[in-house]
């Protein structure tokens, strides 16, 4: 059995950061029954280009293996009346939208304690439920401007720069996810639920951990480093070699030892490099000399040498490259579905592993899939009750 088989889900969710989150909760065991608005065609992601087909897309597919969907408009009072019943009996809301948005919908613990005293209701945000900011759309990348990330980020000489991937979207869901499950845990042994309220700014700045420790403690300003170097530790960047990049850390004094061993260069045992305080105050004469080694090989053949020596390294991948690392195999990271319009579908698995069991992965759902299972398994509802739900518009026009 899968650690979270016996916890049931409801997400109204959408596009990345929410869906991410979940996704991680799916592969656990979870049940998550996936709200879809039918008046906006579902969750926006079923339609993000180039890689898309009528109402899906493998953006989708990555974001919701695992799930059921269920249209369901919860903007009308039979729609609310199907919310309530499956919030009778599930365990958590998710939700991520703006701010403001999950107490108009009604998705707030005040809101639905009536409903199921226990329930667990997790709004992940742009900026929180409160706060001044609340009612404002919230991006990924809005968050990397605002909270300094981009401006820590590039070449000292460069434009501040975004992280290539969408890092606040997926930290947010994750940190989402835990909260979800610690309010889970804490509603069975209280019998009460509550609010989980967690922004994406909120998870932003306080990615910036030691670093905004530094600047409200001593006054640190926040610096850039060529080549992505290391605030603090020297050397531990990007090196050219012969024909690519790879990075080469020496986080510890051991791995330093090691490196002036291999390189056998008289010039790295100056007293200007004996230890971190040194190297740091002499960064440019220190890269400048590991530079002319560095660049005399290939990334292949500094790849055995520095693995050989024990000292931390890896090439600076593509993509591609990236993908067809074996070890990526070797931890079986790699998950394949059956589609019936993109064939089979290989994505990255979820990382979180508890356990030894795995999850047999189920492709992300068909839009509504999931209403015959929702409505007659589990609500047991009768065919004229969903006769009169269907008029009133529960599940869209």
């Amino acid at each position: 059995m899968l650690p979270l088989a016996d916890v049931r889900i409801v997400a109204v969710e959408q596009y990345g950061a929410g869906p991410f989150g979940s996704s991680h909760l799916a592969a656990l065991g979870a049940e998550v029954i996936k709200i879809e608005n039918p008046a906006e065609g579902g969750d926006v992601g079923r339609y993000v280009p180039p890689y898309r087909d009528g109402d899906d897309s493998l953006f989708f597919q990555t974001f919701n293996r695992n799930k059921r969907s269920l249209s369901l408009d919860l903007t009308t009072d039979a729609g609310r009346e199907v919310f309530h019943d499956l919030v009778r009996v599930s365990d958590a809301v998710y939700s991520n939208l703006r701010g403001d948005v999950p107490e108009r919908l009604g998705l707030t613990y005040a809101q639905l304690s009536d409903v199921n005293r226990a329930i667990v209701c997790c709004s992940l945000s742009g900026f929180g439920m409160t706060g001044r900011r609340r009612a404002q759309p919230g991006y990924d990348y809005l968050f990397q401007a605002l909270t300094g990330w981009m401006d820590l980020t590039g070449d000292p000489d460069g434009p501040p720069t975004k992280s290539g991937l969408s890092l606040v979207d997926y930290t947010g869901g994750y940190v989402a996810a835990l909260a979800l499950v610690s309010g889970v845990h804490a509603a069975r042994r209280d019998g009460r639920g509550m609010d989980c309220d967690v922004s994406l700014y909120d998870t932003a700045a306080a990615m910036l951990t030691y670093q905004a420790t530094w600047a409200m403690s001593a006054g640190y300003e926040g610096e850039r480093y060529a080549r992505s170097a290391h605030p603090s530790i020297v050397p531990f960047q990007a090196f050219e070699a012969a024909d690519g990049w790879m990075i080469v850390g020496c986080a510890k004094q051991k791995f330093w030892d090691r490196l002036t061993a291999l390189l056998g260069d008289d010039a790295l045992h100056d007293p200007r490099f004996a230890d971190f305080p040194a190297r740091l105050e002499h960064r440019a004469e220190l890269v400048e000399v590991l530079d002319a080694h560095f660049v005399r090989r290939p990334v292949e053949r500094w790849m055995e040498l520095l693995n050989a020596a024990g000292i931390p390294c890896a090439p600076v991948n593509g993509l591609t490259a990236a993908l067809a690392e074996p070890h990526l195999a070797d931890r079986d990271m790699i998950v394949e579905t059956r589609h019936d319009r993109f064939g089979t579908v290989r994505s990255i698995a979820s990382p979180v592993r508890v356990g030894a069991e795995r999850p047999v992965p189920r492709p992300a759902p068909e839009r509504d899939e999931a209403r015959e299972y929702v409505l007659g398994d589990l609500l047991g509802y009768a065919p004229d009750d969903r006769e009169r739900l269907r008029d009133g518009g529960a599940f869209g026009a």
